[in-house]
């Protein structure tokens, strides 16, 4: 009896954790917590410095119950703690039970606070998606700022061989040639402050910015974006194997009876061989 009336209220408590409109609430509660530390910046909030308080544990006491109920929800509890997303809501609500009033520790409770925001990541499925293939592309997109680097290096000892007589604070040594050649990569007044006045003093200086801008800005970047879309395209496709919704889950589930319809054909061309080879 026991027993059932647990199943019973685990049930309830998973009806409730995949409702849409309590995840709708959880989203405004943390839309406004990001407000409340938002309006706590400003001087003109001290005078209602005693509300805000209350609202902020108003606000940790729903995400700590929250938190609860998905525990509850769940048939083994250590099965919460299998999803990496459920691992870092857990870290972010504990952590905000940390006493904002204490000397000590007001500064790391309130930075802590301050991560609440980050629990829309954990709630919002595209947002998981998109933070999970920029995690995943990292790795790639490291061999990339590798190879950027390497220009960059050759470009900045080129420059700083070739321009130092033109601006000793731009092209002095390769530090400062290499920080300039990020100056010229963002095109934040590349051609005012760094081109045309390099151009005064060696008017084939054009050819060095253009063939650097190209590789940099049309080429290592665009290569960038590129992983990152092929990441993203393969962390949509798994969630949508996951939820077993979208075009490619379609495709995996007619796959999938397409395989069971010809091995179940392969079984009736084997009884009609069999009944074949019986008759005399």
């Amino acid at each position: 009896m026991t027993s059932m009336a647990a199943k019973d209220w685990r049930d309830r408590l998973e009806a409730l954790r995949a409702n849409k409109l309590f995840e709708t609430v959880v989203i405004a509660i943390i839309l406004f917590s990001a407000l409340l530390i938002g309006a706590k910046t400003y001087d003109e909030a001290s005078r209602f410095e005693r509300v805000m308080y209350w609202l902020d544990w108003g606000v940790t006491l729903f995400f700590l119950t929250e938190l609860i109920i998905r525990l509850a929800a769940e048939k083994r509890w250590v099965n919460f703690f299998k999803k990496g997303w459920n691992i870092f809501d857990f870290v972010i609500v504990t952590a905000s039970l940390i006493p904002i009033d204490d000397s000590e520790m007001v500064l790391l409770a309130r930075l802590l606070r301050v991560f609440r925001v980050l629990r829309l990541v954990s709630m919002i499925p595209e947002l998981r998606i998109l933070l999970g293939a920029l995690v995943k592309s990292l790795p790639r997109m490291g061999y990339v700022a590798l190879l950027m680097f390497i220009i960059f290096y050759i470009y900045g000892a080129v420059g700083s061989f070739l321009f130092h007589d033109v601006d000793e604070k731009l092209w002095g040594n390769i530090s400062l040639a290499m920080l300039t050649l990020f100056q010229v990569a963002t095109f934040e007044s590349w051609a005012t402050a760094v081109l045309y006045p390099t151009m005064e003093h060696h008017p084939y200086a054009w050819i060095y910015f253009l063939t650097f801008i190209f590789l940099n800005a049309f080429i290592f970047l665009n290569m960038m974006i590129g992983i990152v879309l092929d990441v993203m395209q393969k962390e949509n496709a798994a969630y949508q194997l996951e939820t077993g919704e979208g075009e490619v889950a379609e495709i995996h589930w007619l796959r999938e009876h397409v395989a069971l319809m010809q091995t179940q054909l392969e079984r009736i061309e084997q009884k009609l061989d069999k009944q074949t080879d019986d008759k005399p």
